[in-house]
């Protein structure tokens, strides 16, 4: 691995002799330096050498095929300051002269159907250069696929981007067959996390095109050929310049050859083609092909696609399948966010579970949280926190819903769905959730639904899994596919946190209410009666699940109480001592920790409802910090409870009557049920963590999911519910549009509509291209922190009642157990006894469902074994 770093340690500079544009290896130039003479230029940079010098060079093995930035230069500070001024990058969308002051030729581009317009662009000779010979001169090969950029000015809704229309794709002019249609949906994530999206994809395109053993990739044409990669940008405003300086260094997309209007009409969306080999790591660094190295990157095709205007992701998914996937019908449509890199052979993976099922409709793969070099986001505890939650999900959540053939969401950020399953009810349903469509639909429309509906288009993938399961007439089914893997960064501070997780609570509150008050639509479909059964059972089981989740906060301060109650009250009878800090002032200490327990509850309502999460960030620190120290609490005093009941120490717990008469007392005894619940809990855990050969988040992140689970309850919960009227995902939507240039059209000799375009000549096109890599691969630097939007006040008396009647349910239930007061409403005579009843409801229920989990994992554990004896592959 030395050897081959030293292979590119030297720096590297681009050179123009004739038609010649390569990446050499020389000695280190003046930083600078250029020479005029017939336009040729000198200056540092990093672009691929030509085949010639290519095929001379000594193959490397990965990754010694990535090329790091010159060691020797920083970035001008010039180039800095262009790569973060949006002046900077408009001024390239309207200038049209290159070196000095002179005009370019112009050529006549013919529209298509006299209203479409899509033009070829020449790409920079050394992009050109980098396709190794054996796909530029092979006979599946086209003219211009590797030569020239496609750019197409889409002025129409992205329904009526069809054939009909004078719109098409260059995957379906070719005539190939796409089997997988890999979508990169982007916000406005920085470069660094969009190149770490995008090179792990064409990573995992390698690793499908270097399959050997196949009886699928290798007929009808080369691999590469039946993946298509688009990337769907949501809005010309939000997108950060640099990314798209790093597109444009892989060559699928080039400044200045954007239209604004075509004669008038608006353009809607830009959508560029071209296929390339070459990528750029989240490090800044170019990777080419090096010689006839195997692990050189395939051909991969490219769509960009970038909305002219912000229309927020399920406009972004309209674009994908009701334009781009009516003209390709693809087979698998991948999903995936920027800023998500998939693992090793995972999109091989997803779609291997379509390959071998016919009747899956959609999968997703294990989403886990991006933990830093040698784990060291770990140390936050947020960070940890959220890692234990993503395993246990993926290692008892996930299987137990693939189990019963519904998993209620496969998120976006990395899922698949197959293409042919989700078409008509399933999409109709999910682009009711699309602003561009509100005024089309009216009533339907996302403007006209009522609060709770749009709180359930915060999670619009769970509507989507529910309609393809439901799918009349059909018997679609969703899985979970544990060897395919995502990694993704995770919020690192409360604020952010906070914001996630009330879209993400709301949402799925709203979603799941929805799927279970429309069951009944699954009677429709073409289920057998076996999985009927199954998704009765489930259906209870989420019944079980909401019903927890609705009373959570009177559960658990019920619990801590009678645990506070039972271990530090000294008691004659039982012989017991106030534990942990003596009989006189255990009781004291309990009592100052249930008020300032009340008070930081209290507390938080007042924050939730009248302060953004960024201008308390402290306080929420300290309470975060208050509920984790209650938690430990806690949690010493029930082991030290069944630690007593073990030593005999505890009277409710019958030694003296043999096996039977200490079983009996156990499973009714509030000790046994204590013990009971840690074990099917936190033994479940580590049992199912284990099985899955996957237990290292049990000794690096669980401390901070238990120590954080109060503040799930008491702080998330209460934020979410409190916030139930705002249904903006975080993000401002924005409607300006870039100056960019518009398109006249004329009238030909032949009465033929044509554009007149600037025909630049190569060498500037490569000079141009030079100064845009130096932008790419320049370090990245941190952007500036907007502010947020302030938040809508039309829904606050529909959240304000919401809160209301929550808060109620869970007062009356608490004041109903474990108050003396309401004795006479036929409870029982006694605060106590109510307690102790309501006490061991919560366990055994918690105990229940938790067992029930890990059933349904091992028995997915079991059939993904037996199965994948007999996949084929």
């Amino acid at each position: 691995m030395e050897d081959a770093h030293e292979q590119f340690s030297r720096p590297l500079s681009f050179e123009l002799e004739g038609d010649h544009h390569s990446l050499r290896q020389l000695s280190p130039p003046v930083a600078g330096s250029y020479r005029s003479n017939n336009h040729e230029y000198v200056s540092q940079s990093l672009l691929p050498a030509p085949l010639d010098d290519r095929h001379s060079s000594t193959s490397s093995q990965w990754p010694s095929d990535i090329i790091p930035h010159d060691p020797y230069k920083g970035p001008d500070k010039q180039t800095e300051s262009e790569v973060a001024s949006q002046t900077s990058w408009q001024r390239r969308q309207t200038t049209t002269s290159g070196p000095g002051l002179r005009r370019y030729p112009t050529r006549r581009i013919h529209l298509v159907q006299g209203t479409v317009l899509s033009v070829d662009y020449p790409v920079p000779s050394a992009i050109r250069n980098s396709v190794e010979a054996k796909y530029r001169d092979s006979k599946y090969a086209t003219t211009e696929e590797f030569t020239h950029l496609r750019y197409t000015a889409a002025t129409c809704d992205p329904d009526d981007f069809n054939l009909r229309n004078g719109y098409n794709l260059r995957t379906a002019m070719y005539n190939r067959h796409t089997e997988i249609l890999i979508a990169i949906t982007y916000y406005n994530e920085d470069k660094v996390l969009t190149a770490r999206t995008l090179h792990g994809v064409m990573q995992n395109i390698r690793d499908i095109v270097k399959l050997k053993k196949t009886q699928f990739w290798n007929k009808g044409g080369p691999a590469w050929q039946k993946i298509v990669v688009c990337l769907v940008f949501d809005g010309i405003g939000p997108c950060d310049k640099n990314t798209l300086d790093v597109l444009a260094t892989v060559g699928i997309y080039q400044d200045g050859i954007m239209k604004h209007d075509v004669d008038g009409k608006e353009t809607v969306a830009h959508i560029f083609e071209y296929t390339t080999q070459l990528s750029v790591t989240p490090s800044q660094q170019l990777v080419l092909p090096q010689g006839d190295n195997p692990d050189n990157l395939p051909p991969v095709q490219m769509i960009f696609c970038l909305k002219q205007k912000n229309g927020k992701k399920i406009n972004s998914h309209r674009w994908l399948f009701n334009a781009f996937g009516r003209i390709l019908n693809p087979e698998v449509c991948i999903l995936i966010d920027a800023g998500t890199k998939p693992g090793h052979k995972s999109l091989l993976a997803l779609w291997e579970v379509f390959y071998n099922n016919k009747h899956l409709g959609g999968a997703c793969g294990e989403i886990h949280a991006l933990l830093g070099p040698r784990w060291e986001k770990l140390v936050n505890p947020l960070v940890a926190a959220q890692n234990f939650e993503y395993k246990i999900s993926n290692i008892l959540d996930k299987p137990l819903e693939s189990a019963f053939g519904y998993v209620s969401v496969l998120p976006g950020a990395f899922s698949a769905y197959r293409y042919r399953a989700i078409m008509g009810r399933p999409l109709e349903q999910y682009f009711h959730g699309d602003h561009t469509l509100s005024k089309k639909l009216g009533k339907k429309g996302i403007e006209g639904m009522n609060i709770f509906k749009k709180n359930m288009f915060l999670a619009e993938d769970r509507i989507l899994c529910f309609e393809l399961v439901a799918k009349a007439g059909y018997q679609w089914t969703l899985s979970y596919v544990k060897a395919s893997k995502g990694e993704t960064d995770v919020p690192e501070a409360p604020p952010e946190f906070l914001s996630q997780r009330r879209r993400w609570l709301n949402g799925s509150f709203a979603a799941s209410l929805y799927s279970v008050m429309h069951f009944n639509r699954i009677y429709k479909s073409g289920h057998n009666v076996l999985r009927l059964i199954f998704l009765h059972v489930q259906l209870i089981y989420n019944i079980c699940q909401l019903t927890m989740t609705w009373f959570s906060l009177a559960s658990y301060w019920l619990t801590t109480s009678v645990i506070m109650d039972i271990v530090g009250t000294p008691s004659a009878t039982n012989k017991n001592k106030g534990w942990p800090f003596g009989n006189d002032a255990t009781p004291v200490v309990n009592n100052i920790i249930k008020t300032l327990y009340l008070a930081f509850l209290m507390q938080q309502f007042f924050l939730a409802l009248g302060n953004r999460p960024k201008g308390s960030q402290i306080s929420y620190i300290i309470t975060f910090l208050y509920f984790a120290i209650v938690q430990l609490y806690i949690l010493i005093l029930s082991f030290y409870l069944v630690a007593q009941a073990f030593a005999g120490g505890n009277i409710d717990l019958d030694f003296d009557h043999g096996a039977g008469g200490f079983v009996g007392s156990f499973f009714t005894s509030t000790t046994g049920l204590v013990l009971i619940a840690l074990v099917s809990t936190y033994g479940t855990y580590i049992i199912a963590s284990i099985l899955y050969c996957d237990p290292w988040h049990l000794l690096t992140s669980s401390w901070a999911y238990f120590l954080g689970m109060p503040s799930t309850i008491n702080v998330l919960n209460v934020y979410a519910f409190c916030n139930w009227h705002d249904v903006s995902w975080g993000t401002k939507g924005s409607d300006d549009t870039a100056s960019l240039p518009s398109a006249q059209t004329k009238k030909s000799e032949t009465q033929k509509s044509f554009v007149e375009e600037v025909d630049k000549p190569q060498v500037d096109i490569d000079i141009d291209f030079e100064l845009t890599v130096r932008r790419a691969l320049s370090p990245w630097q941190e952007p500036e922190e907007k502010k947020e939007v302030q938040l809508e006040d039309s829904y606050k008396t529909f959240r304000t009642n919401l809160v209301l009647l929550w808060t109620l349910c869970n007062g009356l239930l608490a004041l109903l157990i474990n108050n003396d007061s309401v004795r006479n409403l036929c409870l029982t005579t006694t605060s106590t006894g109510r307690t102790a009843w309501y006490f061991k409801v919560i366990l055994w229920a918690t105990s229940g469902l938790s067992v029930f989990r890990f059933l349904g994992a091992l028995w997915f554990l079991g059939k993904t074994g037996l199965l994948c004896c007999f996949s084929r592959r």
